[in-house]
């Protein structure tokens, strides 16, 4: 989802050029057609190089030397990280792909205390943080519901979460951000420092710069989580509730709905967490070839605070057992 295109307006870029560079990592001009498919599946544009940095120096060189080449080029360059972007949006025709995933920026690092915080490379998997800093008690406040996306990837976009009504998107929770802009420059960005491209680069689809590395807010870890999905085959119902527990206060730590075309078999084995004691199994729910709609709702508590199991009981408690089915 790491999605930066740069247009230049250069002239046509000269392969040899590229390989004398200066740097720590490398040019592959061969194995390039992975770096023209991504998730979407809609687009491919097939790209000329693919550059596997190994520093935030090896990004700037490149972008630099692209931008110090002339005004006659149309060449471009996307940078990519897990691949799942939608639009082609990592994809660049003729151009130069930038694989996030390779550059070695400095160890995830985690600092505890009133406000913690952690510092971690744009190329750095979702996942990896969470690992991180759960041994410290912490993780981040705001997530992607899919934790193998990068972090300058999902900060390029929003990174929109279950989440988001209490802390806000990604972007919403970021203190401080390394960019490489599209002149090659090395920038530090925060609310205080260089504004602009700050508020420019968080959610700006890769239009201002690359994220290289970003320092992100982190909270206390809960104990325990209670995880609720709740099947509804009215909308506005589904609407309903979604409205009321997003803007109550007191119910659910996550919240998140979305709809589901449903097939023959997909809530018999939608997970496998699912078991004989849940009090309504998805194999009761009468629903082949019918529009779903789902609520996914998560309550945090510690060891000693059981007792809000029964909070997350009485938030659904008004609803009509005709109207949804509920998977513990």
């Amino acid at each position: 989802m790491s999605c930066v295109t740069i247009k230049l307006n250069l002239c046509s870029p000269n392969t040899p050029s590229f390989n004398t560079l200066p740097l720590d990592g490398h040019f592959n001009f061969h194995e390039v057609h992975h770096a023209a498919r991504d998730f979407g599946n809609r687009y491919q544009f097939l790209p000329m190089a693919v550059l596997h940095p190994k520093t935030v120096s090896d990004i700037a060189t490149t972008i630099k030397h692209i931008w110090d080449m002339g005004p006659r080029s149309e060449l471009t360059v996307a940078a990519r990280g897990h691949g799942h972007s939608l639009q082609g949006q990592a994809q660049t025709h003729r151009g130069v792909v930038i694989n996030m995933e390779s550059l070695k920026g400095p160890e995830i690092q985690v600092y505890t205390g009133s406000s913690p915080i952690v510092d971690v490379s744009g190329g750095e998997l979702w996942i990896n943080i969470l690992h991180e800093s759960l041994k410290y008690g912490l993780a981040p406040k705001s997530w992607t519901d899919y934790l193998h996306l990068t972090i300058g990837g999902t900060l390029s976009n929003a990174g929109i979460s279950g989440q988001a009504f209490r802390h806000g998107p990604q972007i919403s929770n970021v203190h401080q951000l390394e960019v490489v802009t599209g002149k090659g420059e090395v920038i530090n960005c925060s609310e205080e420092q260089n504004e602009d491209l700050f508020h420019s680069v968080l959610g700006g689809l890769g239009q201002f710069g690359i994220i290289t590395r970003a320092r992100i807010s982190l909270e206390a870890a809960p104990a325990r989580v209670k995880w609720i999905r709740v099947l509804y085959s009215d909308f506005a119902a589904f609407t309903q509730d979604q409205e009321r527990l997003i803007s109550a206060e007191n119910t659910f730590d996550y919240v998140e709905g979305f709809v589901i075309i449903n097939r023959t078999g997909l809530l018999n084995n939608w997970r496998s967490s699912f078991n004989s004691k849940d009090p309504v199994q998805a194999s009761q729910f009468k629903s082949d070839g019918r529009t779903l709609f789902c609520l996914e709702l998560a309550k945090y508590f510690n060891l000693d605070k059981t007792d809000l199991i029964n909070e997350v009981r009485l938030a659904m408690a008004h609803q009509k057992p005709s109207t949804l089915k509920c998977l513990n």
